[in-house]
């Protein structure tokens, strides 16, 4: 039996490998627009968050996410990222 590959992410913040199932991905469309994508397969320049409410918050303290994605992030989305959280 073929063994199937598990596809691994980085975390932006922790710069820990982890499963692609395990992170928050963060999604800088084609029109500039940032968003939380919960299906990992939106268009445009992505990172990934660990599921942890203490990674968000130096993510937005330091402005982690508007250096990778080169422009501001909205703190709606973090709100998102909280939410998602809260709800797992």
């Amino acid at each position: 039996m073929k063994v199937r590959k598990i596809p691994m992410r980085k975390c932006v913040v922790t710069n820990e490998r982890m499963e692609k199932k395990d992170l928050l991905r963060v999604v800088r469309t084609p029109e500039g627009q940032v968003i939380y994508d919960p299906t990992g397969k939106a268009n445009g320049r992505g990172v990934y968050l660990s599921k942890n409410k203490i990674v968000i918050e130096k993510a937005m303290k330091h402005k982690i996410l508007s250096r990778h994605l080169d422009v501001e992030v909205p703190n709606d989305v973090f709100e998102t990222l909280f939410k998602v959280i809260d709800n797992e």
